[in-house]
């Protein structure tokens, strides 16, 4: 099992602040502290990490480089599936049903995903996923390019990819960590959430180029020879430069084992919780996205295929953003989950193209940034023999909750119109991050001050034996 600093099995962070803190036994007035300018040095090095330094090990930039590839390929079937789905029906309703059924089985399987992936070995099981979701688009594409389809099949699909998810995602997630090892886990995780986002940036405009001059069935068919790309770069990576992980031996009771693990720890259970919530009700683009391309602006695939771009600009840079960060801290999380459902709310009432547009970058900032903390917060403090089911239960709440959300969202949007929909998804955002930021305040013994600093209005929490010490002494 590989430890090392900032091993997953370090004591519950702070709720507030999940960076590992200096070891304050050794004072300078200590007999047996060091030289006094190399402890008070030593806090500062991990700061001047580049935002590029998981790359320089050989394994990760196989593996980042072909998920370049694979993701760009995913977010142009992405696009094409969604538009197909609304050409063949006409229904939002339908294309919420799409996104539940690829989310699906991550619902209803995922906690038996994980403990699947503590017991085998990542990189076989990545080759096997991978391979599967391949041949998924590439009959998609056949179908469609032969005018085939029909809506049936696009439903069929998505659960295909789903059913491989629920081993693929947290394999991927908790293969990271045996690619970089502890050090550069929160890079990592940050970089490969840039990889994703870069992607999104390149595929839904290729898409809006493919669909509006070729027809949906090429992109099926580049994502399905995407592939490739990952699957070279896992057979080409040397198993001997591997973090060795101990896999948790077959046995009964694994399941049971890893949600007693999650419930004991509120710095674990607090974080899955809310993006659980945004997950569910917050995410929802494919479904409020088309209809506001499609009926609000009545600008067509090319104005989805927009959307989702800026969307996509905003992810990058705030995914960039995660990358320069050395910790992963929960007002962090708090705050961008509140300002994600603000601005949806915003977004939702725009009257114009441009400005619905425009706000789509933001909105891609802050949402990017609740993924990768608390995607980063929930692995630094897992046990890595409890990382496959942890991440498990992280990706089956927040994205197993789409199967839940997606069709009341699709419902609402349909019945009472695309602003409606957007603006309930960001309310309810919002709600669970406040909500939520005040529980993990009372945990972590905080509360809630209002006050003015320089003139200016400022919101903060303190500790509560603070505000009861100076109590005491009035």
């Amino acid at each position: 099992m590989s430890t090392g600093p900032g091993a997953a099995s370090a004591p519950a962070p702070n709720p507030y602040n999940s960076s590992h803190t200096h070891d304050s036994s050794h004072t300078p007035d200590s007999p047996n502290a060091p030289d006094s300018r190399k402890s008070a040095d030593a806090p500062r090095a991990p700061r001047k990490a580049s935002m590029f330094s998981s790359l320089r090990i050989r394994n990760y930039r196989l593996f980042f480089l072909g998920q370049v590839v694979s993701n760009t390929g995913t977010w142009m079937q992405r696009i094409a599936q969604d538009w197909l789905v609304l050409s063949l029906t006409g229904s939002s309703a339908a294309v919420g049903i799409t996104t539940a059924l690829q989310f699906l089985p991550m619902l209803l399987f995922g906690l038996y995903g994980g403990v699947l992936v503590d017991r085998l070995p990542k990189r076989p099981a990545l080759l096997v996923t991978q391979s599967s979701m391949a041949l998924t688009g590439l009959a998609l594409a056949a179908l469609t390019l032969t005018g085939h389809v029909q809506v049936w099949h696009v439903y069929l699909a998505a659960f295909a990819v789903g059913l491989a998810t629920v081993v693929d995602n947290p394999a991927r997630q908790s293969f990271v960590s045996e690619m970089v090892g502890p050090k550069q886990l929160q890079n990592a995780v940050s970089l490969n959430s840039a990889n994703f986002q870069s992607a999104r940036l390149i595929g839904p405009a290729v898409a809006g180029v493919m669909i509006t001059g070729v027809g949906t069935g090429w992109a099926f068919l580049a994502n399905g020879l995407s592939f490739v790309a990952p699957i070279a770069g896992l057979l080409l990576m040397r198993a001997r430069e591997l973090h060795v992980v101990e896999r948790a031996p077959r046995g009964k009771g694994q399941l049971r084992e890893g949600l007693r693990y999650v419930a004991g720890r509120p710095d674990l259970i607090w974080p899955i919780v809310l993006v659980g919530f945004i997950g569910t009700f917050g995410f929802n683009f494919p479904v409020w996205l088309s209809a506001y391309a499609d009926d609000i602006f009545h600008a067509g695939a090319g104005g989805y295929s927009l959307f989702n771009t800026v969307m996509a600009i905003g992810s990058l840079i705030g995914a960039l953003l995660a990358a320069r960060r050395g910790t992963a801290r929960m007002r962090v999380l708090i705050a961008a989950a509140a300002a994600f459902g603000t601005l949806e709310v915003v977004a939702a009432l725009a009257p114009s193209y441009w400005l619905f547009a425009l706000l789509m970058a933001p909105i891609g900032v802050f949402g990017l940034t609740v993924n990768v903390t608390a995607n980063t917060a929930v692995q630094m403090a897992t046990d890595p023999a409890m990382r496959g089911r942890v991440m498990a239960l992280f990706m089956m709440v927040f994205v197993g909750g789409t199967p839940l959300g997606a069709p009341v969202v699709g419902w609402v949007t349909d019945a009472y119109g695309a602003r409606t929909g957007f603006a309930l998804g960001g309310a309810i955002s919002l709600t669970a991050a406040v909500t939520i930021g005040l529980a993990l305040a009372r945990v972590g013994g905080l509360r809630l001050a209002v006050g003015w600093h320089h003139g200016h209005p400022r919101v903060r929490f303190v500790p509560r034996e603070a505000r009861e010490g100076l109590a005491t002494a009035a």
